[in-house]
Parts: structure tokens; C-alpha cells; sequence
């Protein structure tokens, strides 16, 4: 007697469609916010942007201090002081543009948020995150807090990112960071517990911070942190390139790559009510 295959269906296959569920959710408010809110929209942005750069100037400091030891050691470290900052912006509901990315494709997919809407959320946000930056390095100016090896060590970087750096790294560099990030979000959104979510967030960030992959918001925050203590050593065509590249690659790493992957293979289009 042979062995009954089993009766499944291709729902049965949606493996993670609570999850873009809950994404869908979570972009529905968030567009509430931005338009019946305006201003705590705003301020939630602001505050993703505020804590990258906390933790860059975090980042810059081990680095600094701990240069002359092993050289990989002491970047690993730097990139698990960076990733702190989008462990407190994910369990404090703060909005960063890279992560939204991949929310607002989930909700474009299912046809839960317009165009319009969209992009709009990505403009207001990504505002959001480099006033978030300049309010930071604002009261920066006025600490010792940086020391002359950490603005050394910032202007290498940003210089390495503009001038140093062909669009096409930029923009295979920006997907393959956006890509590591939403993944890690993604599945701490299948964990309630923490420190699950903590752990899982930071991995992503951890190996986008090790490999020098390319995040705009970050590399924005670094950009703004050269206007208040390096201006004459930035160059303006190199920055404006690694930002447009570094979008778009964000884009692709975390919007196609991760949220519309994962809202294709959980559902069709019409699995949500279309918005009016």
C-alpha cells in the first residue's frame, strides 16, 4: 500500500505570511502618521538619524583607541558598536529610510499604499534622518568628544566613499548593505522575544559595517558630520554621487531584494482590499 500524499494547497506554502502580514499593518499606520502627524512622523525620523550617528562617532572611537591592535578584531568590534544603533531604532519604533524600504514595497506589492505615498514617506524620512544627524553633530561641536584621530579617521572614510569610490561599487555595495540589513529585520519581525529581535537585527548591520558596504543614511550622517568639522575636505560631486547610488542600491537590496521577494512568494496582489 502506497503512501497518501498529502492535500496542501499553495496557501499552505506561504511560510512567512504572518510576518508581511504585520508588515502591511505596520505600513498602514505608518502613513497614517505621516499624513494626520505630520510632526511626530517627522521627530520618529529624526531620532533614527540621531542614534546612526551616536553610534558612528561609537564606531570612530574604538576604532581610534583601540588602533595597533588586530586590525580585523578591532573593525568587528566597531561594527558590532554600530550595530546598536539600529537595534535601539527597530525596538524603539523609529523610522529609518533602508528599513522602509523594504515595508513600503511589501505594501506597494499588495497594493495597501499608492505611489504618491510612497514616495512621499521615503522624502519626509530620509529628511527625517539627516536633520536627526545635523541635530547631533550640532551639539557634538560643543563636547571634546572628538579627537583629532577620530576626524582623521572620518575624513578617510568619507573620502574613500566619494572620491575613492566608482558608482558602480557604490551601487553594488548599497544593495548588498540593504540587503543584509532587512534580511536581519525580517526575521527578528518572526521573534517576540528582545533579545531575539536585538540579535538578529544586529548580524545584518554587523557584516554591512565589516565589508564597507554602502548605506545612505549612514554615509549621509557621515557627510553632515564633515560639515561641522571638516567642510573644505568634501567633495561635492563625490558626495552627491555616493548618495544617489547608495539609494538606489539600498532600494534594490531591501525593497526588490528582500520585500518584494518575500511579499511575492506569500500571497497575491489582491490578498489585501485594494486602497481606493
Amino acid at each position: 500500500m502506497g503512501i497518501q500524499k498529502p492535500n496542501k494547497t499553495v496557501a499552505d506554502s506561504f511560510s512567512t505570511r504572518e510576518t508581511v502580514e504585520g508588515i502591511v499593518g505596520s505600513v498602514a499606520m505608518k502613513e497614517t502618521m505621516l499624513y494626520k502627524s505630520f510632526s511626530r512622523y517627522l521627530v520618529k525620523a529624526m531620532m533614527s538619524g540621531f542614534l546612526l550617528a551616536i553610534c558612528t562617532i561609537f564606531m570612530l572611537g574604538i576604532k581610534t583607541q583601540f588602533a595597533g591592535s588586530l586590525p580585523g578584531v578591532v573593525n568587528l568590534m566597531g561594527a558590532f558598536a554600530f550595530s546598536l544603533g539600529l537595534v535601539f531604532i527597530v525596538l524603539t519604533h523609529s523610522e529609518l529610510l533602508t528599513s522602509n524600504f523594504m515595508f513600503v514595497t511589501v505594501a506597494l506589492f499588495f497594493r495597501t499604499i499608492n505611489l504618491k505615498s510612497a514616495l512621499w514617506l521615503f522624502t519626509v524620512c530620509f529628511i527625517g534622518n539627516i536633520l536627526g544627524a545635523f541635530v547631533f553633530f550640532g551639539m557634538m561641536v560643543w563636547s571634546n568628544i572628538m579627537t583629532p584621530e577620530m576626524l582623521e579617521a572620518l575624513t578617510k572614510t568619507v573620502t574613500s566613499k566619494t572620491v575613492e569610490s566608482t558608482w558602480q561599487t557604490i551601487l553594488v555595495k548599497g544593495i548588498f548593505a540593504n540587503f543584509f540589513i532587512n534580511i536581519g529585520i525580517f526575521i527578528s519581525l518572526q521573534f517576540k522575544e528582545g533579545l531575539m529581535k536585538a540579535f538578529f537585527i544586529s548580524i545584518g548591520v554587523v557584516i554591512f559595517v565589516f565589508m564597507a558596504f554602502e548605506h545612505v543614511v549612514y554615509n549621509a550622517g557621515l557627510f553632515v558630520g564633515m560639515l561641522f568639522y571638516n567642510i573644505d575636505a568634501l567633495n561635492w560631486l563625490g558626495v552627491l554621487k555616493n548618495i544617489v547610488f547608495a539609494y538606489i542600491g539600498n532600494y534594490i537590496g531591501g525593497g526588490i531584494l528582500i520585500g518584494l521577494m518575500y511579499a511575492f512568494v506569500n500571497g497575491s496582489r489582491d490578498t489585501f482590499k485594494l486602497k481606493k
